[in-house]
């Protein structure tokens, strides 16, 4: 049985302020479509009945490329920052704290439709910070990267959500 001790020490998303621990929000494996070449060329490979196992079979190397050992990619949202992470024993390659996020843009193109993912472009300070490619539903993590920085960044809510008069 687990005493009230050993739950406080414990980070839960939601809970633990950044200021106490570390707790991640959300993970996301990337998808084919974060080789575009591979991607686009399986993409018209299994759209013709024909040639679909072909398709298949070209992708498939790419799909598990994702948790080879030395290959393994994923990208972790927490209540502290933003990070690409790589091995199978996760290892942050890349990073941006939260605190730095300004914004956050989804770029699609041909395959994003069909592998339902985009690229996510980590804005700071006027420039592309972060660029996470082949994110699957790249909307719905895109606002949780929005709600966490409102969340766990003072100040930062009133940040993004300025209000733009409309033109008249």
């Amino acid at each position: 049985m687990l005493s009230t001790s050993d739950l406080v020490q414990q980070p839960i998303t939601g809970i633990v302020p950044p200021q106490l621990g570390e707790a991640t929000i959300r993970v996301a494996w990337p998808s084919v479509s974060a080789t575009p070449a591979v991607a686009t060329l399986g993409r018209k490979l299994i759209l013709s009945i024909a040639l679909a196992p072909l398709g298949w079979g070209l992708m498939l190397p790419f799909y598990f490329r994702k948790i080879l050992p030395f290959l393994a990619m994923r990208y972790t949202l927490t209540n502290r920052r933003l990070m690409i992470q790589r091995g199978l024993k996760p290892q942050v390659s890349q990073e941006v704290a939260l605190a730095d996020i300004d914004e956050v843009r989804v770029v699609r193109d041909a395959n994003s439709v069909f592998f339902r993912s985009g690229d996510l472009e980590i804005v700071s300070k006027g420039a592309v910070k972060l660029r996470l490619a082949g994110v699957p539903e790249p909307d719905a993590f895109r606002q949780a990267v929005l709600n966490s920085c409102m969340a766990w960044v003072p100040g930062k809510a009133q940040q993004m959500l300025r209000f733009v008069p409309s033109k008249v």
